[in-house]
């Protein structure tokens, strides 16, 4: 299983790097039909700011240079996005599920970076929240779900259901430390399988759609995420063990 772990930190430099070039790109060559940019758009100053943030940091975590710093950067940046863009559309409209969706992406990637700075706790509770929020999404909106559901696997709506509850099990066993390496390890397996069954087939189908870019780097910076807190968490038998009696 450690095997499985150890890309971790690269998924997730290699996505952050990928969101850096979007937004340069995307702001840069605007009237072009480039992809991008990730998630909202953003004002020019921003977009440079988050660019440069996210590039900067994306070699310092791949190098292991610095990467503590940059990686409380790179969090700081994300959770400003969420409490200055997206929670200001919750609270206009708690029903719209795009800032939800997008606003949650970001506070899980914001986690992941703490956790990568050491900030593993909090990291942890933040990425598990938003395993919840996706979790419930996949059940309100299960029948949207399917559609993106590739054409040859069976069961669209069963599979929407599925990943619901796994999203749900593994916010459950990252917080609760209960079997919670095996949930992470198993949930970031299914982000990497996400990246080569969906969205590369998709980008592939619409190279200048900046969404489908950013969904795949989405699904390998969560499998990168999953796979980093997977190495925080060692003792994930200790609760069976605890209560199997001792002869």
């Amino acid at each position: 299983m450690t095997r499985l772990i150890k890309p971790g930190r690269t998924f997730f430099a290699v996505a952050m790097a990928a969101f850096g070039f979007q937004y340069l790109i995307h702001t840069l060559f605007a009237a072009a039909p480039a992809p991008g940019p990730p998630w909202a758009p953003a004002p020019a100053l921003w977009a440079y700011f988050t660019a440069i943030v996210s590039v900067v940091a994306a070699a310092s975590i791949a190098t292991k240079k610095q990467s503590r710093c940059a990686a409380i950067l790179l969090a700081v940046t994300f959770f400003l996005r969420v409490l200055f863009v997206y929670l200001p559309r919750l609270v206009a409209n708690i029903h719209d599920p795009g800032p939800w969706t997008s606003g949650s992406e970001l506070l899980a990637l914001c986690g992941a970076a703490l956790v990568l700075a050491g900030i593993s706790g909090l990291g942890r509770t933040l990425f598990a929240v938003s395993l919840v929020v996706f979790g419930v999404q996949h059940f309100i909106y299960g029948r949207f779900v399917a559609t993106l559901v590739p054409s040859w696997i069976p069961a669209h709506l069963f599979w929407a259901y599925f990943v619901g509850a796994a999203f749900v099990a593994a916010a459950a066993a990252i917080a609760t430390r209960i079997v919670g390496r095996l949930g992470a390890t198993l949930l970031g397996l299914m982000f990497i399988l996400w990246v080569f069954l969906l969205h590369l087939p998709r980008v592939a189908a619409a190279p200048h759609n900046g969404n489908e870019w950013t969904s795949l780097f989405v699904a390998l910076a969560m499998s990168g995420s999953a796979f980093l807190i997977a190495e925080t968490l060692h003792d994930h038998l200790t609760f069976w063990t605890a209560r199997v009696p001792k002869k």
